[in-house]
């Protein structure tokens, strides 16, 4: 189920098979475009068609009221209300010590210069909700955009086709203090807050996890919008050395693959014995998981044992995956840990399982995947602010540098540019 690779001997092999990439597949790019131009054109009359051709629902209502929000939170079990708050709580801790401040500073001749920090206005946070609901995903969504000041925050999520949302989906949204939600998804939800239609606002960035469909409908709204990034089939990638808990790295491997049929779970490490011990136990223990077929295409695809000479030989594997998810099983992980260069989440040490960042410990669990994790970051408070450059320039200081200013312009051959200073010089000089 796991294919073996020895790192110094099969690169090439090992770069093929763990490949991945941002692209989607040319049917999937037509279908995403075609549901975009549709609902640029005519609006709420092709989303509602699309909600009723993939959803099965018949837009009455499209967002969730406020007495369903509440009922949810109220009918919930009281231990996952508990724990869906403290979550929230640590997640936003976390988040607040991300927040930027706007800065200004004087020169001479009375010139100030700055920049304002200010939230984006207008955020669409999407939370999977077909065949599995994530309401951690709202959590990791809402914290980062409510502490940054976001003043309109719009979460959507597919219902089914009884115009149900997940109630799981709802307790998380009361607890985050959610009450505007839209019962769609897809590309045509992208396209919806990406346009704006008559009855859906357009917002300036759109956020969250998604199907292939809506990372490559995020991917063509980009420009239209921002967004935080394209998200593809999760990752992870454990290093491990002779004292690593094989169990522990099997199970650490499967909660990888039981998200997708496409997620990435690889072992790096440089004891032979572990390795074996690891495809030996992952192959007795599949059996147990309730989702055992998917994550044994998972692993059989995507998934992979790499054998190396020594840790350091393990850090540069890793480092050319570039993870999403990446765990340190080693003596000591903070040793290593200025050796690794790319990843999305570093989680060190062998009880700081990926499901703990998961879910509770604070940092962000949207994270870069495909290797994009070489120059994309963890969604953060920085993803829904924007930075505005103040300039204050005194009579005096343009009397003093205005024609160094304009001499600038005339090398770029644009009179204009010159002029407009030179304009300003000549009434100084009068």
């Amino acid at each position: 189920m796991l294919r073996l690779f020895t790192y110094a001997g099969e690169k090439s092999l090992l770069q093929h098979h763990l490949s991945r990439s941002v692209t989607c597949e040319p049917e999937v790019r037509q279908v995403v475009q075609e549901v975009l131009s549709d609902i640029q054109e005519r609006g709420d009359e092709a989303l509602f068609g699309y909600t009723r051709k993939f959803q099965g629902f018949q837009p009455g209502e499209i967002t969730v009221s406020l007495e369903e929000i509440r009922e949810a939170y109220e009918l919930a079990d009281s231990d996952f209300i508990g724990i869906l708050e403290e979550a929230y709580r640590n997640v936003t801790e976390f988040h607040e010590l991300e927040t930027e401040k706007s800065f200004f500073y004087e020169k001479e001749n009375r010139v100030i210069l700055g920049q304002r920090v200010t939230p984006i206005e207008r955020v669409m946070l999407y939370v999977p909700g077909g065949k599995a609901a994530y309401p951690s995903s709202l959590l990791m969504n809402v914290a980062p955009a409510r502490v940054a000041g976001v003043p309109g925050i719009y979460l959507t999520t597919p219902c089914d086709a009884e115009g149900k949302v997940s109630r799981h989906i709802l307790a998380a949204a009361h607890v985050a203090g959610v009450d505007t939600i839209y019962k769609f998804g897809g590309a045509q939800a992208v396209g919806a807050f990406a346009f704006g239609t008559q009855s859906v606002p357009k917002v300036d960035k759109i956020t969250g996890p998604g199907n292939k469909y809506v990372a490559q409908a995020k991917k063509e709204v980009f420009g239209h919008v921002s967004i935080d990034s394209v998200a593809g089939p999760s990752e992870v990638v454990v290093i491990a050395d002779d004292t690593a808990d094989p169990e522990f790295i099997v199970l650490d491997l499967f909660a990888q693959s039981e998200h997708d049929p496409d997620a990435s779970s690889v072992l790096i490490t440089h004891s032979a014995e572990l390795a074996s011990e690891v495809s030996r136990l992952a192959d007795e223990m599949v059996t147990t998981m309730e989702r055992s077929e998917i994550i044994q295409h998972a692993l059989t695809a995507n998934g992979a044992i790499v054998l190396t000479r020594d840790l350091q030989e393990s850090c540069e594997v890793s480092d050319m995956i570039a993870p999403e998810h990446l765990e340190l099983h080693v003596r000591d992980s903070w040793e290593i840990l200025p050796d690794l260069k790319h990843a999305g989440a570093i989680f060190m040490g062998g009880y700081s399982c990926e499901s703990v960042g998961d879910y509770f410990a604070g940092p962000n669990h949207t994270l870069p995947t495909n290797g994009t994790a070489r120059f994309f970051s963890p969604l953060s408070v920085r993803d829904f602010i924007k930075h505005t450059s103040i300039i204050s320039y005194s009579k005096e200081q343009l009397a003093l540098s205005g024609e160094k200013i304009a001499r600038f312009a005339d090398h770029e051959q644009l009179q204009a540019h010159a002029e407009a200073v030179r304009a300003r010089l000549r009434k100084l000089d009068r």
